[in-house]
């Protein structure tokens, strides 16, 4: 007798880093009978209550999780997790204390790693269940990087290569001191004289000396790459240079800078993976994008003019071992040089190869979302054969949740909240469903996939995907 799938509810919360690559999972999840709700994760979180059980794909384990989790294990939903930031992680204590809880952690049934390195980061965990498997899957993420794939977005390519032209992409990670809200820096602003700084949200889980040395490296980078912008128009008059920031950074220095320049742009449009594509070369410190232009053989450069080894190594170590290093703007301007005359190309040996393979999973053979939706299979089977949770169980979770939802309404009304109406619209600004659409019957071209889906809206936020 077959198994009845359980719904999946694909939360979303940057929206150009995430959305396409939950997209591809909920379509390939679709040719083995699942039905997917995708959206904003914030949205999705306050209508747990109205879902029948289900599959939750969480990115992150953090203590803000823990509420939620219970309220969505009361429900019987089933918790499997991955973690958005455990390809490029900070040194095991810090990340352990800032990115898993271990009572949220208890929630979670399964854990799908990026690779090797990042599954045996997790069995280090002091607080890790004994009983929750770990899968080395790969991430969806990591499917948009494989060459069968880069079509997906030739339209997009051919958009940024009639608007842009020739141009240096430059990717920057400063969310820790450029956030979108001062509240969401490492630290945040003094409001008198001589007092210490508080914590801000990018600090949780970090020591103060930690956080103090990361914060000021991270503002000597960001000068550095302030300085860098305009040098890197005047070196190079043949080519835009195209400014990426960060989901959650705020873009005015960015704009500041252009405003005095002729060829620099500031935009963050679209997933990363076509910006890469049609760039000539890539620009950044530390910065995830270096381990995605390395697997798509895109020359990068990490741009290291200051350097402090603790949070270098400790830290942004794989996307800049992955990634020619220079670190004068001498330097920088005579790599660029060799890169655009086709004298360098992207580095390449036996051991950086190996590196990449204990980070990131699921590069040949089966895409990463099929191995996820591998165990998905064995999930749906334990799930049938687990007893629903009872009425009064039902009414307590409803409670909470409740609660949940009129605490989250009152934050989005207070100044510098997180979850103010404005960040929300800024890391998911959401998609009309044709658009919506289309890059599902892109998808599926792409795989050969004949299945007829159907999608309709359940908020203005979310979409339901189930197969025709």
């Amino acid at each position: 007798m077959s198994v009845a799938k359980p719904l999946l509810l694909i939360p979303v919360e940057n929206q150009v880093r995430e959305l396409d690559p939950k997209l591809l999972l909920a379509c390939i999840a679709a040719r083995r009978g699942y039905s997917s709700i995708i959206g904003s994760r914030r949205e999705m979180e306050m209508l747990i209550d109205q879902f029948p059980r289900s599959i939750y794909l969480s990115k992150s384990m953090t203590i803000r999780s823990l509420l939620f989790f219970w309220a969505a294990s009361k429900y019987g939903h089933d918790i499997i997790t991955w973690d958005e930031e455990a390809l490029v992680h900070l040194p095991p204590e810090t990340y352990f204390s800032r990115r898993l809880h271990p009572a949220a952690i208890r929630h979670v049934s399964h854990l799908f790693a990026w690779g090797e390195e990042n599954a045996e980061l997790w069995r280090q965990y002091p607080a890790l269940p004994r009983q929750t498997p770990i899968h080395v899957t790969g991430n969806p993420r990591g499917d948009l990087l494989r060459r069968e794939l880069h079509a997906y977005y030739a339209a997009e390519m051919d958009a940024i290569r009639r608007e842009y032209g020739d141009f240096i992409l430059v990717n920057t990670n400063f969310n820790h001191v450029n956030a979108f809200g001062p509240d969401m820096n490492l630290f945040q602003p003094v409001k008198k004289a001589g007092r210490k700084p508080r914590f801000g949200r990018a600090a949780r889980g970090m020591r103060r000396d930690y956080a103090e040395g990361l914060r000021d490296h991270k503002l000597a980078v960001f000068a550095d790459f302030q300085r860098m912008l305009p040098e890197l128009e005047r070196s190079f008059p043949g080519h835009t240079i195209v400014v990426r920031p960060h989901p959650t950074e705020s873009h005015d220095v960015y704009r500041e800078i252009a405003a005095r320049c002729q060829r620099v742009r500031v935009t963050n449009e679209g997933n990363v993976v076509p910006w890469l594509l049609c760039a000539k070369a890539l620009v950044h410190n530390g910065c995830t994008t270096g381990v995605e232009a390395f697997v798509m053989r895109i020359p990068a450069v990490s741009f290291r003019a200051t350097v402090n080894e603790v949070y270098d190594s400790g830290f942004y170590r794989l996307p800049n071992a992955l990634s020619h290093q220079c670190f004068t703007f001498e330097a920088l301007r005579e790599t660029l040089r060799q890169i655009l005359e086709g004298t360098l190309g992207a580095p390449d040996s036996d051991g950086l190869r190996r590196i990449l393979q204990q980070h990131l999973a699921g590069q040949d053979g089966p895409l990463a979302c099929e191995r996820v939706v591998d165990v998905l299979d064995e999930i749906a089977t334990d799930q049938s054969n687990s007893a629903a949770p009872g009425l009064p169980r039902r009414f307590e979770c409803w409670a909470i949740t409740k609660g949940l939802g009129l605490l989250r309404r009152i934050k989005s009304r207070l100044p510098g909240s997180h979850n103010r109406p404005e960040f929300q619209r800024h890391r998911y600004p959401g998609i009309p469903i044709e658009e919506f659409q289309s890059r599902l019957t892109r998808f599926q071209h792409l795989l050969g996939d004949r299945t007829r889906l159907e999608v309709e809206p359940v908020t203005a936020t979310l979409y339901r995907l189930r197969v025709a």
